[in-house]
């Protein structure tokens, strides 16, 4: 297992190089950083210059780079262009916003997932299975700006002008003397990746219970005159939860960059928002910081989902 693991450490250190070269480059080559002050009078072209000077901005392009990974590597991500606050401080306060509303988001869907898979597949066919894929194709089909606007406008905006108890839009920040305040900013937000996230998940638990459900051994632990609910919730479900590990685990990273949109639509200060906001402004180092942490999230998750495999299939053996 640990020979595994080391190995599997190498490769991914290898693979984030090799991320770090690409992101760099497409980050470096986006735009000019100092566009921002095109139309400023108050800079002049010698200001830019000698600002441009500073940055580093004049070097090679490698240089850049080779600058950019040796701090990096000693934790330092450099200063935002643009705030002009270290770009580690800015990630550290809205990481926690994000991991928040990421996770919570990945629970409910989880569980609304296997609930209404595990029914699906029973009733196969049945009316019910016919309500719920129906409602899946929906949910899986909208793109996620249209789900998120279409609750911001009902719940929040409709029902406040119905005069109804609305929800707010988002943009809270945690404050320990009003979770509860914190809690009703995160729900139209969590709505919105739940309806997505829930339609693609239902359906996979689905079809992959139906697979096992035909398997021989669920045919013999049947004849031997186990309950359907023993076969189901002890034999086949275990099995058929295999493939669903794999892709939460992999889930769970993408959807620190996935909350881009959503993050936008309610204001919800994280790590999705943080680099909408300053990929605009061509503000490198912040953009740069946040590829990092999640081309980082990604590879250690994918090695940590490999792991747990072995514990959630006991045949399964990492070499």
């Amino acid at each position: 297992m640990w020979s595994y693991i080391a190995r599997r450490a190498l490769q991914a250190l290898f693979t984030l190089l090799i991320i770090t070269v690409l992101c760099f480059l497409l980050t470096r080559f986006s735009g000019d950083p100092l566009a921002q002050y095109a139309t400023n009078p108050r800079m002049s072209e010698a200001d830019k210059a000698a600002l441009r000077e500073r940055l580093g901005l004049n070097d090679p392009v490698y240089v850049q780079y080779f600058k950019w990974l040796g701090l990096a590597i000693q934790g330092d991500l450099g200063n935002s262009f643009f705030a002009k606050q270290p770009v580690s401080d800015m990630i550290k306060q809205r990481l926690p916003n994000t991991i928040i509303l990421m996770l919570t988001a990945e629970v409910i869907t989880i569980g609304l997932a296997l609930t209404l898979g595990i029914i699906s597949a029973v009733k196969q066919y049945s009316l019910t299975d016919i309500v719920i894929t129906v409602f899946s194709f929906i949910g899986f089909s909208m793109p996620i700006f249209f789900s998120a606007l279409g609750l911001l406008l009902i719940f929040a905006v409709q029902f406040k002008a119905w005069g109804l108890p609305h929800l707010p839009t988002g943009a809270a920040v945690w404050d320990k003397s009003d979770p509860v305040e914190y809690i009703k900013n995160m729900i139209l937000p969590v709505s919105a990746l739940v309806l997505i996230q829930t339609a693609g998940y239902s359906r996979f638990v689905r079809t992959s219970i139906l697979e096992v459900l035909g398997l021989d051994y669920i045919r013999t632990a049947r004849a031997k005159g186990l309950s359907s609910r023993l076969v189901l919730f002890k034999h086949a479900l275990r099995n058929a939860a295999l493939p669903l590990v794999t892709i939460v685990g992999l889930d769970i990273p993408f959807m620190l960059g996935g909350a881009i949109v959503t993050e936008s639509i309610f204001s919800w200060p994280g790590m999705g928002r943080l680099f909408w906001e300053y990929a605009q402004r061509s503000d490198y180092p912040v953009v740069l910081g946040v590829l990092l942490i999640i081309s980082t999230a990604v590879v250690v998750l994918t090695i940590v989902t490999d792991v747990v495999y072995t514990f959630v299939d006991p045949r399964i053996k990492l070499g």
